[in-house]
């Protein structure tokens, strides 16, 4: 079985996430397990796993609350069934009780709702659920931990001899008390317990007039513990009689081991798969934390990993408050090796990092910070050689634990493989160094390996810049505020701005143009060339982005006005009609005015009659110009209004009934009398009440006088 190799897991610090997520487990074993997970190389394997993570992490938003999973190891117990004749003790039958109880509870509830957990429930579906199991257990122990009276025949019988026996202790031991007490023998204390016995406290110096067992003093020897001899015998019978108990318990035990032991192996199935739903709920739990996802997961050499977070620097940025950048790198077979450049401190390490721990998380069925349309491959090698390593004690220097990496790369490398390099080639002279460095990376090209590699050497950036499937890609750099901006950008190698880093750090910039005397003149000039080539990108982002916002907003203003024109235009549009219609009526009105007054001189009905049923046919043909079509949408259009109409009354209808009654301001009873002045609630005139008469009242306003119930009335001012 391929394995992914321990030195890249602590390369990419992926033991710390492991830590991270096992710091969620409910249980030690749950715990344990988790740190020991190692990435798998198998497609079906990791999908199976990240779908069950999956799953789970979805059952926190959903109805369907998943049961507690919590139980105690049981291995103990488990390595005990493998012995013959052995004991198990009431404790472990307590945890074997509790941990088949969660499992086989588990397992029914994924068998519910396979729907909704398919691959919860396929993972557990062939472990059976055997009901005796805690069943018998609960026959045997009860809730506090004690063996029930009904566990056996002979036990029941021997506690029902001992609760007489403590009876009669209890009732001899009184007697002894009231006796002595009376006698004025027993300290203040009267009684207290010694070596599980009572006793009576007795003043030494009547010791001897005491009959029964001395137990002890107390610290002055003022005071002597006796047991009283009534109750010295009933004692030794109490002992005779817990010494059977516990026989008979040691062998109810060792009959409940011995019907445990045929379960064996599936207790052993019970805590291997309540341990993995603990392993799989903390990962769900992890992912919560981190707003982890499921990528998408292909069998062919596609990486593309799309606003990817570092899980760590998430996490703790997140606990500080603090941005953390993402980044989106694609690798395929027409763009198998990346070669990222830029300055130091601009997040190249930090990229490299984030494509190789992300991978080992998925490749362990973690749910990790990508956008949920990322694509993410298997790999059977995860290659990484980051930080120097630098061994005093194997005496091997930063170049030679690079060369000895280097070799064990060219070894292993294959279309199966992913390689991360941080600072490829450094540690010897940049020429002869780079010059290997080249070589190694036509070697993995030549392999068809996917992998990143950060550097700074000019020849890789070139050598990058002439394979067909191979590309440059450089950390922006902010060159104005000197600062990084940790975006990745692919197609472009990147300077290292080492001058203008050294500037920013306080260097003097005549000791900067010194160094640039020193090295030539087109290393110089490319280096320059690059961060030029940089700026004008930052520019033509920058004037890309006001440009797309320019067009958006005019685009708004575009839509916005077409809206207006086409009010305008309905408007014209009607009161065109609404004209036309006006200057026909006005037509027809003159028409029917000259027949009016042709009338009015000669009085002919005959020409009148004649001249108005003219006009009436005359109009009547123009309504005949219109189409069956045109009355039919005419009709349509009226019959659709009616119906939205209809809606419209419905709909105010239904808000009427709902809307609650208003509540009426319940008005204070007021007690009126003859001359008080008065006015009508929602009146303004103000009246003197001339009489009263049960609830009516007789207002005077002067010029006339009315009647009015007194509950209509307010209260002016009273009468003098």
């Amino acid at each position: 079985m391929k394995k992914i190799s321990e030195k890249s897991i602590t390369d990419l610090e992926f033991d710390i996430v492991l830590e991270q997520a096992a710091a969620r487990c409910a249980t030690e074993l749950g715990k344990s397990s988790l740190l020991e997970l190692r990435p798998h190389t198998s497609l079906s394997r990791v999908q199976i796993e990240i779908e069950r993570v999956n799953e789970y992490n979805q059952s926190f938003t959903s109805e369907y609350n998943i049961p507690n999973h919590g139980f105690e190891s049981i291995d103990k117990a488990l390595g005990l069934l493998s012995i013959e004749n052995s004991k198990i003790e009431i404790e472990l039958f307590q945890h074997i009780a509790h941990l088949a109880k969660t499992a086989q509870t588990l397992l029914r509830f994924f068998k519910k709702t396979k729907l909704f957990f398919p691959q919860l429930h396929k993972f557990g579906e062939d472990i059976p659920i055997e009901k005796s199991i805690p069943k018998e257990v609960d026959r045997v122990i009860d809730r506090f931990g004690e063996v029930r009276n009904q566990a056996s025949d002979s036990l029941a019988v021997i506690r029902k001899q001992m609760d007489q026996v403590r009876g009669k202790i209890s009732q001899s031991f009184g007697s002894a008390m009231s006796k002595y007490q009376s006698s004025g023998f027993l300290d203040d204390i009267k009684e207290t317990v010694v070596s599980n016995r009572r006793v009576l406290a007795v003043k030494a110096m009547y010791r001897r007039k005491v009959k029964g067992s001395l137990l002890g003093s107390s610290k002055t020897g003022s005071i002597v513990y006796i047991e009283p001899q009534a109750v010295v015998q009933y004692s030794q019978e109490m002992e005779n009689l817990i010494y059977d108990e516990q026989e008979e318990i040691d062998r109810i035990l060792r009959d409940l081991t011995n019907w445990m032991r045929p379960h064996e192996e599936l207790l052993a199935n019970y805590q291997r798969y309540a341990t993995e739903i603990d392993m799989i709920c903390a990962k769900a739990l992890y992912a919560q934390k981190m707003n982890g996802v499921m990528p998408k997961l292909n069998d062919s050499s596609d990486l593309d990993l799309k606003e990817a977070f570092h899980p760590l620097l998430y996490l703790s940025n997140k606990q500080k408050k603090q941005a953390t950048y993402p980044q989106t790198i694609h690798l395929h077979n027409e763009l198998r090796i990346l070669v990222i450049s830029g300055p130091n401190a601009g997040g190249k390490s930090i990229t490299l990092k984030t494509i190789g721990l992300l991978q080992l998380m998925v490749q362990t069925g973690f749910l990790v910070p990508v956008h949920p349309q990322s694509h993410l491959c298997i790999f059977e090698s995860i290659l990484t050689d980051i930080g120097d390593n630098q061994s005093i004690e194997n005496e091997l220097s930063t170049y030679s634990y690079r060369l000895k990496n280097m070799n064990r790369f060219l070894k292993k490398c294959n279309a199966k493989s992913l390689l991360l390099i941080d600072e490829f080639g450094t540690g010897s002279d940049p020429e002869l160094g780079g010059a290997l460095a080249e070589i190694f990376l036509e070697v993995f090209y030549e392999e068809k390996s996917l992998g990143v590699i950060t550097t700074h050497y000019t020849n890789l950036k070139l050598l990058a810049d002439e394979l067909p499937h191979a590309a440059n890609a450089n950390m922006q750099f902010d060159r104005n505020k000197l600062s990084p901006t940790f975006q990745l950008i692919t197609g472009e190698a990147g300077s290292s701005f080492t001058f203008e880093v050294a500037q920013k750090n306080g260097i003097p910039y005549s000791l900067i143009n010194r160094a640039k005397k020193k090295i030539e003149r087109g290393k110089v000039r490319f280096d320059a060339t690059l961060a030029k080539m940089q700026r004008e990108r930052s520019t033509m982002a920058k004037n890309t982005k006001e440009l797309q916002d320019e067009a958006l907003k005019s685009k708004k203003q575009n839509e916005k006005l077409e809206t207006l024109n086409a009010k305008v235009k309905a408007k014209l549009e009607s009161y065109q009609t609404l004209f036309d219609q006006d200057q026909r009526m006005i037509v027809l009105g003159n028409k029917v005015n000259e027949l009016a007054e042709s009338y009015f001189l000669n009085g002919k009905k005959r020409p009148l009659v004649a001249g108005l049923l003219q006009l009436v046919e005359f109009e009547n043909a123009k309504r005949k110009k219109q189409s069956a079509a045109v009355v039919r949408k005419k009709k349509a259009e009226k019959k659709k209004l009616k119906v939205e109409v209809e809606k419209k009354i419905e709909k105010v209808r239904e808000e009427k009934k709902e809307k609650p009654k208003a509540l009426v301001k319940k008005r204070p009873k007021v007690q009126f009398h003859i001359g008080d002045h008065v006015r009508l609630f929602d009146g303004k005139a103000v009246g003197t009440i001339d009489s009263l008469e049960k609830n009516k009242a007789f207002i005077n306003y002067g010029t006339f006088t009315t009647q009015v119930h007194t509950d209509e009335l307010e209260l002016v001012k009273r009468s003098s």
